[in-house]
């Protein structure tokens, strides 16, 4: 493929091929997590794991994937984007292969750790040969929405397949991403051209930077994973996020100072690319929230089968499959700021209906209107919000742009989720009803889903401040032509 940018949005059979691998990755970053959520009872029932075990299976990816994303999306600019793409496939690859078939649960957790590493260096590196590969404007737009379909349709359709692998054996979650990821590197080599290592101009990394902010990540990922079982105000969720935030400081002045920073702090003065970010975290966190009450309701209460779980979530992720690759047309007919905050009042609307479920809803009237918002919430969110926080950042910054983006997305999802876990449990054992009944566990399930109302609330905000400069220059050009049509009809009187 041509090292210059691809202009038309009609793609031409390469450009094809390489968006096969880059959405391919992603795809199977958004699988492997959704599967193996629904692989962890089968998971305990092999491996008798305590419940603090069970969570740091998920919990360990999100700690690396968090902790690791913005020198991840540095080191695409820095080291080469193919280069990083592919050596993070590879140890995403031998991570998942390892985690088919240790026997510990320490172990386990340490592979999953493994896994979020890499899918944090694969993320932003192949989000960044999207939007270096493809020019701003309509062609971007259409390489963005095909993209991001493909990862929420990944983290969809990785509760069906979950169910199914499941049924044949825990360990097959973790085994079948091995040989999916093994076509993609075969795939990876073919198609991505080989642009070579950047040239720096006598740039080097930024190893203190690297190092502060990476501890500080992951240890405010860490505490607020944690924040739940040790107290919202424990010494130790305090002293975790004050030490965090200290190690966030002194990253800010040494990149100030720096003369080739990791972070260009400049960049952040965009307020597109600030909207987008606090956006993207709103989308996350209610979403996570959501889906982790949604997963409790359906097969401790209702007593539904992963399979049957699965089915239920499956409106939303065909919406998202079949909608979002269209999501790039309405944005160059709209905008962004348009789309997504329309996007961000269905999720509202989702969020609000779901908070009606009782023990004996049915799924058509109690589950589906909520499945179906959400799937539009997603199509209208996920593509424009990667387009935003993209547009207009220099190629050579374009890895940063989207380690700063999934940053905000896995910052968003461990915050909301920490919250709305606490809110649960809070309700559940306030509640008048008797411990362990349904009805107290719905007392618990509509707080945590008020929770996810609320942040979408927050989210659909920032998205409509987006609104407010484009309706005062419409309101201006109105203005003037009233003005200017006034005065003409002065002359003639």
């Amino acid at each position: 493929m041509p090292s210059t940018h691809i202009t038309d949005d009609r793609f031409d059979k390469r450009a094809w091929a390489l968006l096969l691998v880059v959405c391919g990755a992603v795809f199977l970053d958004g699988l492997d997590v959704s599967m193996v959520g629904v692989a962890l009872p089968s998971i305990d029932s092999d491996l008798h794991l305590s419940t603090t075990s069970l969570q740091w299976i998920v919990s360990g990816y999100v700690l690396g994937y968090g902790g690791f994303l913005l020198l991840g999306g540095r080191a695409a600019d820095l080291l080469g984007r193919r280069r990083v793409f592919l050596a993070a496939l590879v140890v995403f690859a031998l991570a998942s292969l390892l985690g088919g078939l240790v026997s510990d649960g320490t172990l386990l957790i340490a592979t999953r750790f493994l896994k979020g590493i890499a899918a944090a260096f694969t993320a932003p590196a192949a989000l960044s040969i999207v939007t270096t590969t493809f020019s701003e404007g309509p062609a971007r737009n259409r390489a963005l929405a095909i993209y991001a379909a493909t990862g929420a349709t990944g983290f969809s359709s990785g509760l069906i397949f979950g169910g199914v692998l499941t049924e044949l054996g825990w360990r097959f979650t973790f085994l079948v991403p091995v040989v999916l990821t093994a076509g993609l590197l075969v795939l990876a080599l073919k198609y991505i051209p080989d642009t070579g290592v950047p040239e720096r101009d006598g740039r080097t990394f930024d190893i203190p930077g690297a190092s502060l902010i990476t501890g500080s990540m992951l240890l405010a990922v860490f505490t607020i994973v944690e924040a739940p079982n040790a107290g919202w105000t424990s010494m130790r969720t305090l002293g975790g996020a004050f030490v965090a935030l200290a190690l966030v400081s002194l990253f800010i002045q040494i990149e100030q100072r720096s003369k080739h920073p990791l972070v260009r702090l400049g960049i952040l003065r965009s307020a597109k690319l600030r909207r987008a970010n606090l956006t993207a975290m709103t989308v996350f966190g209610a979403w996570i929230g959501f889906q982790f009450v949604g997963t409790l309701y359906m097969q401790q209460l209702r007593g539904w089968s992963a399979f049957e779980m699965a089915g239920a979530f499956l409106p939303a992720g065909l919406i998202v499959a079949f909608g979002s690759p269209r999501s790039g047309t309405l944005v160059n007919r709209f905008g962004t700021a348009r789309v997504v905050t329309a996007g961000m009042a269905s999720f509202v609307g989702a969020y609000a209906l779901s908070t009606g479920i009782t023990a004996d809803s049915s799924y058509a009237t109690g589950i589906l209107p909520t499945m179906v918002l959400g799937g539009l919430g997603f199509m209208f969110t996920f593509g424009p919000l990667n387009m935003a926080a993209t547009e207009g950042i220099t190629d050579d910054e374009q890895g940063l742009a989207s380690g700063l983006l999934f940053t905000s997305l896995q910052f968003g999802g461990a915050v909301a989720l920490a919250i709305a876990t606490a809110a649960m449990d809070a309700a559940t054992d306030a509640s008048q009803s008797p411990a362990g009944s349904a009805a107290a566990q719905l007392d618990g399930y509509h707080a945590a889903l008020l929770v996810s109302v609320a942040v979408a609330v927050i989210g659909l905000g920032v998205a409509a401040s987006g609104l407010v400069g484009p309706a005062r220059a419409w309101a201006g050009r109105f203005r003037s032509a009233w003005q200017t049509s006034y005065n003409a009809a002065g002359d003639h009187r």
